[in-house]
């Protein structure tokens, strides 16, 4: 695949490249006036599904402004600016060229775009979500900021490769639904796949940056540094794992649409890491497309019935014996566990005053393949909760050095996942933990 989209990208680089598309003139920008409320509505409603916002604001910057750092396998890809400055924006974008770049990620001015951009999940979307978000980005504030060049290495620098790629891995088709489906499940499924770009995350990817295809949909990424888990199970049962989503208890459609909706699930855990924000702007998505979302993401799963989730989830609670672990060489562990964090995750959990108090047992980061998500959030904390009723957890990456963190994680893993294999080498990963940006 690696040579033929080579050889592909080769041969479009030598011939005419797309054609740019001529500006609005100027002082013909667009005009707000010319929407209705309800057309700006659905665009900006569009805007929180995919997240916009998300990776096209800088830390601190002014929204959609772009210069948001996107950290690729090939380099740093810097976001763009998406408002509508004429100069440095897409305030001279038609809806033509702003179509084919959601569509084909080719820009205005007849460059390719990166497939960091995820014109492949935006393509699904139907040509009326599309003017409708073109409609509320262009009727957004403008702001006058060039993004950060992207430079990558040779031979990715060469844009025109990018075609090549796409004739491989893209298909530009709008969803069609399924008639053998329901409604309810056919949103689901365009709101996944299309704006919400689920798979961008969590479908892993091929040698060259592409979402693989067949079983591998949906079956678990990364994302800035965290570990996407899968968002489908195997199987689902009391007695063991939900399949190779390494979630303790299997996910109901319930349980679901609450994390989705308010950050938090009892079963689960909180919503930590580049998944806060998503969950903020799908708390302020109308609640039937939360409940499709979750409607569609439950049924590639086998299904689960409530009463068995309840039980799986009060027999994981508990963790393992706390006292046998003292021979085990867990004491710094524990004793650095009961000072930081037996207060707001005790084994009562819940709510408290100063929000949820997630069950250890119960959390997906503790029972996951990898240590990673689990030493993000114990080095950075949560500072800024997905929805208010969360509330903030303390970071102590300056309290702990890589040996306490290694202590503290190994023991958290062994008291609450005691079925699960001990996570090697945490010290070091520890390390590259703390040096990532995000």
């Amino acid at each position: 695949g690696g040579v033929a989209g080579g050889l592909i990208g080769l041969a479009c680089s030598m011939l005419p490249g797309p054609a740019s598309i001529a500006p609005l003139p100027a002082g013909a920008n667009a005009d707000a006036s010319a929407w209705s409320a309800a057309m700006l509505e659905r665009g900006r409603q569009i805007a929180i599904a995919g997240d916009c916002a998300v990776c096209h604001t800088a830390p601190g910057g002014a929204t959609n402004a772009g210069g948001f750092a996107l950290e690729t396998p090939f380099g740093t890809v810097w976001s763009t600016n998406i408002t509508p400055d004429r100069e440095t924006g897409i305030g001279a974008w038609t809806y033509e060229a702003f179509a084919r770049a959601m569509r084909q990620g080719i820009a205005r001015d007849g460059r390719h775009l990166y497939p960091a951009f995820p014109y492949t999940s935006f393509a699904r979307m139907s040509d009326a979500d599309m003017m409708s978000l073109y409609a509320w980005l262009m009727s957004q504030p403008a702001v006058k900021q060039a993004a950060p060049e992207t430079k990558l290495p040779f031979p990715m620098n060469q844009r025109r490769l990018v075609a090549g790629w796409n004739w491989l891995f893209h298909d530009d088709a709008q969803y069609a639904p399924d008639p053998q489906r329901s409604a309810l499940w056919n949103r689901g499924k365009y709101l996944v796949d299309g704006a919400g770009h689920c798979g961008a995350c969590h479908t892993p990817r091929n040698a060259l940056g592409a979402e693989k295809g067949g079983f591998a949909y949906l079956a678990g990424g990364s994302a800035e540094g965290w570990d996407a888990p899968s968002l489908v199970a195997t199987h689902a049962g009391t007695n063991s794992k939900a399949g190779k989503s390494g979630a303790p208890v299997p996910w109901t459609e319930d349980a679901l649409f609450a994390y989705l909706r308010t950050g938090f699930s009892p079963e689960h855990g909180v919503a930590a890491g580049p998944m806060a924000p998503v969950v903020a702007g799908l708390a302020d998505l109308p609640e039937s497309d939360v409940r499709a979302i979750a409607h569609y993401i439950a049924s590639l799963s086998p299904p689960v019935e409530a009463a068995a989730a309840a039980h799986a989830a009060a027999a994981r609670a508990s963790g393992a014996n706390a006292d046998a672990l003292t021979t085990l060489g867990f004491q710094n562990g524990q004793r650095m566990f009961e000072a930081a964090c037996a207060v707001c995750h005790a084994a009562s959990g819940g709510v408290g005053h100063f929000g949820v108090r997630p069950l250890m047992g119960l959390n997906t980061s503790v029972s996951h393949a990898s240590p990673d998500n689990l030493l993000h959030v114990l080095m950075n904390g949560i500072d800024q909760p997905a929805t208010e009723g969360l509330g903030y957890m303390p970071g102590f990456k300056d309290s702990f050095d890589d040996r306490q963190m290694a202590e503290l994680a190994g023991y958290i893993r062994a008291r609450y996942a005691p079925d699960e294999p001990a996570w090697r080498d945490l010290e070091s990963a520890s390390a590259r933990v703390r040096a990532q940006t995000h």
